[in-house]
Protein backbone atom coordinates (compact mmCIF):
# COMPACT_ATOMS: atom_id res chain seq x y z
CA UNK A 1 0.00 0.00 0.00
CA UNK A 2 1.41 3.73 -0.91
CA UNK A 3 1.66 6.18 1.23
CA UNK A 4 -0.96 7.97 -0.83
CA UNK A 5 -3.61 5.60 -0.45
CA UNK A 6 -2.67 5.17 3.33
CA UNK A 7 -3.60 8.91 3.74
CA UNK A 8 -6.60 8.83 1.38
CA UNK A 9 -8.03 6.26 3.80
CA UNK A 10 -6.92 7.96 7.29
CA UNK A 11 -8.48 11.28 5.52
CA UNK A 12 -11.48 9.15 4.81
CA UNK A 13 -11.82 7.79 8.58
CA UNK A 14 -11.23 11.25 9.55
CA UNK A 15 -13.86 12.66 7.29
CA UNK A 16 -16.78 10.37 8.61
CA UNK A 17 -15.83 11.02 12.00
CA UNK A 18 -16.30 14.91 11.19
CA UNK A 19 -19.20 14.41 9.51
CA UNK A 20 -21.27 12.29 12.09
CA UNK A 21 -19.81 14.73 15.05
CA UNK A 22 -21.35 17.68 12.84
CA UNK A 23 -24.33 17.09 13.89
CA UNK A 24 -27.29 16.31 17.00
CA UNK A 25 -30.64 15.83 17.27
CA UNK A 26 -32.79 17.63 20.14
CA UNK A 27 -35.64 16.18 21.37
CA UNK A 28 -38.87 18.04 22.48
CA UNK A 29 -38.18 17.30 25.92
CA UNK A 30 -34.55 18.54 25.43
CA UNK A 31 -32.50 21.41 25.42
CA UNK A 32 -28.94 21.91 24.48
CA UNK A 33 -25.64 24.37 25.13
CA UNK A 34 -22.76 24.54 21.90
CA UNK A 35 -19.71 24.65 23.71
CA UNK A 36 -16.54 25.59 22.09
CA UNK A 37 -12.84 25.51 24.11
CA UNK A 38 -15.07 25.00 27.17
CA UNK A 39 -16.77 28.55 26.67
CA UNK A 40 -20.55 28.59 26.13
CA UNK A 41 -21.53 29.34 22.51
CA UNK A 42 -25.34 29.62 21.96
CA UNK A 43 -28.03 27.82 23.47
CA UNK A 44 -30.93 25.30 21.38
CA UNK A 45 -34.10 25.01 22.85
CA UNK A 46 -35.79 24.14 19.41
CA UNK A 47 -36.52 20.52 18.41
CA UNK A 48 -34.47 19.19 15.27
CA UNK A 49 -31.43 18.49 13.71
CA UNK A 50 -28.74 20.90 14.21
CA UNK A 51 -25.42 21.38 13.56
CA UNK A 52 -21.67 22.27 15.24
CA UNK A 53 -18.43 22.55 14.29
CA UNK A 54 -16.35 18.89 14.64
CA UNK A 55 -14.18 18.42 16.61
CA UNK A 56 -14.01 21.59 18.46
CA UNK A 57 -17.80 22.12 19.25
CA UNK A 58 -19.15 20.14 22.20
CA UNK A 59 -22.82 19.55 22.77
CA UNK A 60 -24.59 19.50 26.47
CA UNK A 61 -28.39 18.03 26.64
CA UNK A 62 -30.11 19.35 29.19
CA UNK A 63 -34.00 18.54 30.32
CA UNK A 64 -36.84 20.52 29.34
CA UNK A 65 -39.52 18.62 30.89
CA UNK A 66 -41.09 18.99 34.57
CA UNK A 67 -38.48 17.60 36.99
CA UNK A 68 -39.42 15.99 40.77
CA UNK A 69 -37.31 16.52 43.80
CA UNK A 70 -38.70 14.90 46.65
CA UNK A 71 -37.14 15.88 50.72
CA UNK A 72 -36.51 13.01 53.02
CA UNK A 73 -39.12 13.01 56.11
CA UNK A 74 -38.02 15.30 58.65
CA UNK A 75 -39.41 15.69 61.67
CA UNK A 76 -40.13 20.01 62.08
CA UNK A 77 -41.11 22.29 65.27
CA UNK A 78 -44.21 23.83 64.82
CA UNK A 79 -45.28 27.21 66.25
CA UNK A 80 -46.99 25.72 69.19
CA UNK A 81 -43.98 23.40 69.62
CA UNK A 82 -45.63 20.45 68.71
CA UNK A 83 -42.66 18.46 66.38
CA UNK A 84 -44.57 16.79 63.11
CA UNK A 85 -42.96 14.58 60.83
CA UNK A 86 -43.13 15.95 57.55
CA UNK A 87 -42.87 14.41 53.84
CA UNK A 88 -42.82 16.48 50.85
CA UNK A 89 -41.95 16.43 47.14
CA UNK A 90 -41.62 20.06 45.00
CA UNK A 91 -41.24 19.96 40.80
CA UNK A 92 -39.35 21.88 38.81
CA UNK A 93 -38.53 23.39 35.52
CA UNK A 94 -35.13 24.12 33.99
CA UNK A 95 -35.63 27.81 32.51
CA UNK A 96 -31.98 29.01 32.21
CA UNK A 97 -30.02 25.89 30.98
CA UNK A 98 -27.01 28.60 30.92
CA UNK A 99 -26.70 29.36 35.00
CA UNK A 100 -28.44 25.88 35.52
CA UNK A 101 -24.84 24.37 34.08
CA UNK A 102 -22.79 26.52 35.68
CA UNK A 103 -23.97 26.44 38.90
CA UNK A 104 -24.80 22.58 39.20
CA UNK A 105 -23.84 20.88 36.17
CA UNK A 106 -25.49 17.91 36.59
CA UNK A 107 -29.62 16.60 37.49
CA UNK A 108 -28.29 15.01 40.62
CA UNK A 109 -26.17 18.14 42.33
CA UNK A 110 -29.60 19.89 41.09
CA UNK A 111 -31.58 17.63 43.19
CA UNK A 112 -29.26 17.18 46.00
CA UNK A 113 -29.20 21.02 46.42
CA UNK A 114 -33.10 21.52 45.60
CA UNK A 115 -33.83 18.98 48.63
CA UNK A 116 -31.66 21.15 51.04
CA UNK A 117 -33.18 24.15 49.95
CA UNK A 118 -36.96 22.32 50.11
CA UNK A 119 -35.99 21.17 53.61
CA UNK A 120 -35.12 24.46 55.01
CA UNK A 121 -38.12 26.02 53.43
CA UNK A 122 -39.88 24.05 55.32
CA UNK A 123 -39.03 25.02 58.26
CA UNK A 124 -38.66 27.88 57.91
CA UNK A 125 -42.64 28.41 57.04
CA UNK A 126 -43.88 25.63 59.27
CA UNK A 127 -42.21 26.44 62.55
CA UNK A 128 -44.35 29.80 62.04
CA UNK A 129 -47.78 27.96 62.47
CA UNK A 130 -50.08 25.81 63.83
CA UNK A 131 -50.84 22.00 63.15
CA UNK A 132 -54.72 23.43 63.13
CA UNK A 133 -53.84 25.75 60.40
CA UNK A 134 -51.65 22.89 57.89
CA UNK A 135 -54.77 20.08 58.36
CA UNK A 136 -57.06 22.94 57.10
CA UNK A 137 -58.13 24.40 53.97
CA UNK A 138 -55.26 26.69 54.58
CA UNK A 139 -52.56 24.08 53.76
CA UNK A 140 -52.56 25.13 50.34
CA UNK A 141 -51.34 28.51 51.19
CA UNK A 142 -49.27 26.90 53.53
CA UNK A 143 -47.71 24.83 50.73
CA UNK A 144 -47.83 28.29 48.30
CA UNK A 145 -45.69 30.11 50.51
CA UNK A 146 -42.90 27.39 50.97
CA UNK A 147 -42.89 27.38 46.66
CA UNK A 148 -42.38 31.20 46.88
CA UNK A 149 -39.72 30.88 49.04
CA UNK A 150 -38.10 27.77 47.65
CA UNK A 151 -38.10 29.72 44.13
CA UNK A 152 -36.61 32.59 45.07
CA UNK A 153 -33.43 30.34 46.31
CA UNK A 154 -34.16 28.64 43.17
CA UNK A 155 -33.92 31.59 40.78
CA UNK A 156 -30.29 31.43 41.27
CA UNK A 157 -29.76 27.95 39.49
CA UNK A 158 -31.73 28.76 36.83
CA UNK A 159 -34.88 26.53 38.14
CA UNK A 160 -38.24 27.49 38.27
CA UNK A 161 -40.01 25.95 40.78
CA UNK A 162 -43.29 24.80 39.82
CA UNK A 163 -45.51 23.73 42.91
CA UNK A 164 -44.64 22.31 46.04
CA UNK A 165 -46.91 19.22 47.79
CA UNK A 166 -46.67 18.27 51.09
CA UNK A 167 -47.62 14.15 51.35
CA UNK A 168 -47.81 13.06 54.38
CA UNK A 169 -47.69 14.67 58.17
CA UNK A 170 -47.95 12.39 61.32
CA UNK A 171 -47.18 12.97 64.55
CA UNK A 172 -43.79 11.32 65.83
CA UNK A 173 -43.99 7.68 67.69
CA UNK A 174 -42.65 9.15 71.01
CA UNK A 175 -45.76 11.96 70.94
CA UNK A 176 -48.51 10.63 69.23
CA UNK A 177 -49.50 8.51 72.58
CA UNK A 178 -49.17 11.79 74.78
CA UNK A 179 -50.99 13.91 72.54
CA UNK A 180 -53.98 11.36 72.15
CA UNK A 181 -53.92 11.21 76.11
CA UNK A 182 -53.80 15.03 76.29
CA UNK A 183 -57.00 15.49 73.78
CA UNK A 184 -58.75 12.84 75.82
CA UNK A 185 -58.26 14.52 78.86
CA UNK A 186 -59.34 18.15 77.20
CA UNK A 187 -62.38 16.44 75.80
CA UNK A 188 -63.27 15.03 79.26
CA UNK A 189 -62.89 18.19 80.93
CA UNK A 190 -65.09 19.39 77.71
CA UNK A 191 -67.50 16.82 78.92
CA UNK A 192 -67.79 17.53 82.60
CA UNK A 193 -67.90 20.91 81.52
CA UNK A 194 -70.91 20.88 79.61
CA UNK A 195 -72.54 18.40 81.51
CA UNK A 196 -72.15 21.05 84.72
CA UNK A 197 -73.26 23.44 82.88
CA UNK A 198 -76.23 21.79 81.35
CA UNK A 199 -77.49 20.52 85.27
CA UNK A 200 -77.13 24.33 86.10
CA UNK A 201 -79.35 25.27 83.56
CA UNK A 202 -81.93 22.55 84.35
CA UNK A 203 -81.74 23.61 88.06
CA UNK A 204 -82.35 26.85 87.43
CA UNK A 205 -85.34 26.01 84.92
CA UNK A 206 -87.04 23.62 87.05
CA UNK A 207 -86.86 26.66 89.51
CA UNK A 208 -88.31 29.13 87.59
CA UNK A 209 -91.08 26.37 86.81
CA UNK A 210 -92.23 25.82 90.22
CA UNK A 211 -92.14 29.87 91.31
CA UNK A 212 -94.22 30.26 88.20
CA UNK A 213 -96.25 27.40 89.09
CA UNK A 214 -96.73 28.62 92.57
CA UNK A 215 -97.71 31.99 91.43
CA UNK A 216 -100.40 30.94 88.98
CA UNK A 217 -102.07 28.80 91.66
CA UNK A 218 -101.65 31.18 94.08
CA UNK A 219 -103.19 33.61 91.90
CA UNK A 220 -106.21 31.37 90.50
CA UNK A 221 -106.62 30.47 94.19
CA UNK A 222 -107.55 33.99 94.92
CA UNK A 223 -109.70 34.05 91.61
CA UNK A 224 -111.87 31.52 92.88
CA UNK A 225 -112.04 32.42 96.23
CA UNK A 226 -113.18 36.10 94.39
CA UNK A 227 -115.96 34.31 92.58
CA UNK A 228 -116.74 32.19 95.56
CA UNK A 229 -117.32 35.29 97.43
CA UNK A 230 -119.54 36.85 94.99
CA UNK A 231 -121.39 34.17 94.53
CA UNK A 232 -121.81 33.88 97.95
CA UNK A 233 -122.98 37.63 98.28
CA UNK A 234 -125.37 37.23 95.28
CA UNK A 235 -126.78 34.19 96.68
CA UNK A 236 -127.83 35.92 100.43
CA UNK A 237 -128.93 38.44 98.04
CA UNK A 238 -131.34 36.45 96.23
CA UNK A 239 -132.27 34.79 99.53
CA UNK A 240 -132.85 37.89 101.14
CA UNK A 241 -135.17 39.24 98.36
CA UNK A 242 -137.00 35.84 98.08
CA UNK A 243 -137.52 36.18 102.17
CA UNK A 244 -138.50 39.20 102.04
CA UNK A 245 -141.76 38.87 99.00
CA UNK A 246 -143.04 35.84 101.04
CA UNK A 247 -141.22 34.60 104.32
CA UNK A 248 -144.01 32.01 105.08
CA UNK A 249 -143.47 30.32 102.22
CA UNK A 250 -139.47 30.44 102.19
CA UNK A 251 -139.95 28.96 105.81
CA UNK A 252 -142.12 26.34 104.29
CA UNK A 253 -139.44 25.31 101.65
CA UNK A 254 -136.26 25.54 103.73
CA UNK A 255 -138.41 23.05 105.79
CA UNK A 256 -139.04 20.81 102.60
CA UNK A 257 -135.55 20.62 101.77
CA UNK A 258 -134.71 19.77 105.74
CA UNK A 259 -137.44 16.72 105.76
CA UNK A 260 -135.88 15.18 102.11
CA UNK A 261 -132.41 15.58 103.12
CA UNK A 262 -133.20 14.56 107.25
CA UNK A 263 -135.80 11.56 106.65
CA UNK A 264 -133.99 9.29 103.86
CA UNK A 265 -135.29 5.86 103.47
CA UNK A 266 -132.63 4.61 105.80
CA UNK A 267 -134.00 3.60 108.76
CA UNK A 268 -133.29 7.04 110.29
CA UNK A 269 -134.53 8.19 113.80
CA UNK A 270 -135.69 11.17 115.47
CA UNK A 271 -136.31 11.40 119.24
CA UNK A 272 -138.33 14.30 119.36
CA UNK A 273 -141.42 15.68 120.71
CA UNK A 274 -144.66 15.43 117.99
CA UNK A 275 -145.12 19.23 118.97
CA UNK A 276 -141.49 20.23 118.38
CA UNK A 277 -140.31 22.90 115.60
CA UNK A 278 -138.96 20.72 113.07
CA UNK A 279 -142.52 19.12 112.64
CA UNK A 280 -144.40 21.67 112.77
CA UNK A 281 -145.64 21.35 109.07
CA UNK A 282 -146.64 18.09 109.82
CA UNK A 283 -149.78 19.32 111.84
CA UNK A 284 -150.75 21.48 109.27
CA UNK A 285 -149.81 24.54 107.51
CA UNK A 286 -149.77 27.62 110.16
CA UNK A 287 -151.71 30.33 109.21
Amino acid sequence: MTPRQIFLIVFGFLLLIGIGDSYFVVRQTEQAIIFQFRDIVRVVDRAGLHFKMPYVQDVEIIEKRVLAVDAPSQEIMLAEQKPLEVDAFARYRIVNPVLYFQRVRSERTARDRLSTMLNSSMRSVLGTIKLATLLSTDRVGVMDKIASQLNQEAKDFGIEIIDVRIRRTDLPDKTSGAVFARMRSERIQDAAQIRATGQQEAVQKKADADRQATIIVAEALGESEKIKGEGDSESLKIIAEATSKDPQFFSFWRSMLAYREGLKPENTTYILKPDSEFFRYFQGIPK
